[in-house]
């Protein structure tokens, strides 16, 4: 770093200089460690699910120093690919593709998970065969696969030393201008635990009523009796699986998709009776996300309704909520209910953390 003096420049200024060469980022941080989030979203059971370890507390510097990582090419080994390039913001942190592209061409395993809500998935446990057990070590991960991001973590971790504007922001985040593994690790993961939805129209509606139930006042009639079958539907409901006001789950769960020779995570437990369960993301910003499920199989919303009313393959490791004596148990609704089921879906999205700068590319 240049020196400075008192007949030059400050360090701040130095800083300041460094900083808005390259990116874009205001002069007071974002704020991501203290949201105002509304009184029915600070449920006791959603405080139980947060998965923030007691040692990567969200702070701002910590989240923008992640959200500058998220968005930079240089984490992959031919600086072509970033986070961002397969979690898009307009797209519910999610891809529209049904498998994305890695570094060199090559196409995912499984479709981009969105990344709404993640803090509040209480195993903290990530990816859609729960193969990370934090979110610590799941950001790395990509970043290190050999079809992803093909990048070396060492190698990494001289890169980002030797650009001048990460000096500055490891300095601000963590007190020196060191770059680790563990100081690279914590930072995205402050990003990502800080994308909480709350914003939606749902949630506009849920704060003027007292419970989940009631008619919001904001909705059309088809969003409220789309509302009611959500949490309510027979044999079982949506929210038995995408539970809180966070809409995310609680277990990876098999749902009975057809011709499914995804292990899930039997892959990581090695138990016959966990085949084909996968990870429950949250619904938030879910009608900007197609396609569904883990391997993209569904092109919009009704096929995803249809899966559940028609479509359910019955196996010994078929969640609970989904199976009856030995066979599926079909949600039982009608075709007009599909269309308020859809519109109650489309409520949920977040449009204001959609456009959010704080979660925007910062690079200019």
């Amino acid at each position: 770093m240049t020196q400075c003096s008192d007949e030059t420049i400050s360090p701040d200024a130095y800083e300041a200089i460094v900083l808005n060469k390259r990116l874009n980022l205001p002069s007071t941080p974002f704020n991501y460690a203290v949201l105002n989030l509304p009184s029915f979203f600070q449920s006791e059971f959603i405080k139980i699910s947060d998965n923030t370890p007691a040692d990567n507390p969200v702070s701002d510097q910590g989240a923008t120093l992640g959200r500058v990582l998220f968005y930079d090419k240089n984490l992959s080994i031919n600086r072509t690919i970033a986070c961002a390039s397969c979690h898009i913001q307009k797209f519910g942190f999610s891809d529209t593709a049904t498998l994305s592209l890695g570094f060199e061409g090559g196409k995912t395993h499984r479709h981009s998970m969105g990344l709404a809500n993640a803090k509040y998935y209480v195993s903290g446990r990530f990816f859609w065969d729960e193969r990370a057990a934090t979110l610590e070590d799941q950001v790395l991960m990509p970043i290190q696969d050999k079809l992803e991001m093909g990048m070396d973590i060492d190698s990494l971790v001289k890169r980002l030393y030797a650009i001048d504007y990460y000096r500055i922001l490891f300095k601000r985040a963590f007190g020196d201008s060191v770059v680790t593994k563990q100081r690279i690790s914590k930072s995205l993961a402050q990003f990502v635990r800080s994308m909480v939805s709350y914003r939606s129209k749902y949630d506009q509606g849920r704060a003027l009523v007292n419970k989940d139930l009631d008619s919001f006042p904001n909705f059309t009639s088809l969003e409220n009796r789309g509302k009611r079958i959500f949490f309510t539907a027979q044999p079982t409901s949506c929210a038995s699986c995408h539970n809180t006001n966070a809409f995310i789950g609680d277990n990876p769960r098999n749902n009975g998709l057809r011709d499914n020779q995804d292990e899930g995570v039997q892959i990581v437990t090695k138990s016959p009776f966990d085949f084909g369960k996968f990870k429950t993301p949250s619904l938030k910003n879910i009608a900007v996300r197609p396609p569904y499920m883990h391997d993209g199989r569904f092109q919009s919303l009704y096929e995803v309704i249809n899966h559940y009313t028609t479509g359910i393959q019955y196996s010994e490791s078929l969640d609970n909520h989904l199976k009856l004596n030995g066979s599926p148990d079909f949600i039982k609704i009608s075709l007009e209910d599909r269309d308020a089921l859809v519109s109650f879906l489309e409520a949920l999205t977040d449009h204001e953390m959609l456009k959010d700068e704080k979660f925007s590319n910062p690079f200019k």
